[in-house]
């Protein structure tokens, strides 16, 4: 059975929610689920925003035969070519040989890629710039490449003011019938999925981000549709300072994230040790990983949340705990940069992780390093105790 929401008078949303796929991109666990949104215009000439993935696609088409009642799909625009958006363009084009397809020069190559369709006088390739009038709306295309695949682009209606971001914008989570921002605690039940989403997907790409944000201030948009959450129709202003913060690599939160790996618990309770000495001296915005146990997706929100960050880990084989070497790879892949950090080592004979996380670190941009391969040897005993306040003590003036 069908359902959809009016965005607008005449716009639908006509996505779906997946709460069964337990890894997006077969990489990111998403325990709230995901949703993925379409949207219907039903103007002088119909037009649909995107498609979705197949998981969903027979509520998906539901969903738009539905809202058309009869009518033909006359336009479907492509603002991004990933998988989990485009997986119903044959389907589409099937039901409605009418159809015509609209995107920009690097749309259509990719859509070859995936697929073979003879597509000869049903595309409409569109530039920067560019408009489109569906009858009533008035529809302009915004390049947006590499944030996050080189073909995105975003379409803004002028008439109705939306902007169609793909991508950017979103976050991961399933809609529980409450589509609209306004209608949600968005801090409470959604913002750790949106930084978690953003930095991981997007994260990499902050200055093309940056560019997207600077086209969009141009623009009077009162909603923001994007294809994974919530629709925004309020409080824009509040989503794109994130962004702006998110992209330009801007802490949130002035506080230490203690992320560690510990074999035998030593490691472990030397963080603990230093987690209480912050908070004596008066640290109230402290997170603690381990690491083990945390997903790296996780690890990476948080690198990007707090504006310190306490590494610590044994050596393993001769070099970094594994979880925590592919920590730092990710940190280093995903454009982590301008925090301060303290690393801890850790060894029983040939203490050597601590120099080797140094050098991850300072591999990367803007990177503050308050230690200097401070390892302790087995476990933290009262001999090291001076050495671990001073380093309290910078970490307390620095976060303070």
């Amino acid at each position: 059975m069908y359902y959809f929401r009016k965005v607008t008078d005449d716009l639908y949303w006509v996505g779906g929610n997946d709460r069964r796929l337990e890894l997006f991109e077969n990489l990111f666990p998403i325990p709230n689920g995901v949703s993925y949104n379409s949207y219907l215009l039903m103007d002088e000439k119909t037009v649909l925003f995107d498609t979705v993935d197949t998981s969903i696609g027979r509520q998906f088409l539901e969903n738009i035969e539905a809202v058309l009642d009869g009518r033909s799909l006359d336009y479907l625009v492509i603002n991004h070519m990933e998988p989990d958006h485009c997986s119903l363009i044959d389907e589409l084009v099937i039901r409605h040989p009418d159809m015509k397809i609209i995107g920009n020069a690097k749309t259509f190559p990719m859509i070859g890629q995936f697929y073979d369709l003879d597509l000869e006088g049903k595309t409409v390739t569109v530039k920067e710039g560019e408009t489109f009038s569906s009858g009533k709306h008035t529809l302009h295309f915004v390049m947006a490449p590499m944030v996050h695949w080189p073909e995105v682009m975003m379409t803004y209606d002028e008439t109705d003011k939306v902007l169609f971001s793909a991508d950017a914008f979103g976050t991961f989570g399933a809609m529980n019938g409450t589509i609209f921002n306004d209608e949600i605690d968005f801090d409470r039940d959604w913002l750790d999925d949106a930084r978690r989403y953003y930095t991981n997907i997007v994260g990499k790409y902050g200055v093309q981000v940056q560019n997207v944000l600077k086209k969009a201030s141009a623009l009077d948009i009162q909603y923001i549709c994007p294809l994974h959450g919530p629709v925004w129709r309020s409080n824009l202003a509040y989503l794109l300072e994130k962004y702006n913060t998110w992209s330009t690599y801007k802490p949130e939160m002035q506080g230490v994230m203690i992320a560690y790996a510990s074999m035998y618990g030593n490691t472990e309770n030397a963080v603990n040790v230093l987690a209480v000495k912050l908070a004596d001296a008066g640290v109230k915005e402290i997170k603690m990983h381990d690491i083990s146990r945390t997903h790296v997706s996780q690890l990476i929100s948080d690198s990007f949340k707090y504006s310190h960050l306490v590494l610590a880990a044994p050596t393993y084989n001769g070099g970094i705990y594994p979880v925590m070497a592919n920590y730092l790879d990710d940190m280093k892949a995903l454009s982590v940069q301008g925090r301060t950090v303290a690393v801890l080592g850790n060894g029983s004979w040939a203490p050597m992780s601590a120099k080797q996380m140094e050098a991850k670190i300072s591999e990367m941009k803007n990177m503050t390093l308050l230690t200097d391969n401070f390892a302790v040897k087995s476990a933290l005993k009262g001999t090291q105790m001076s050495e671990l306040d001073a380093l309290v003590e910078k970490l307390v003036e620095s976060i303070l």
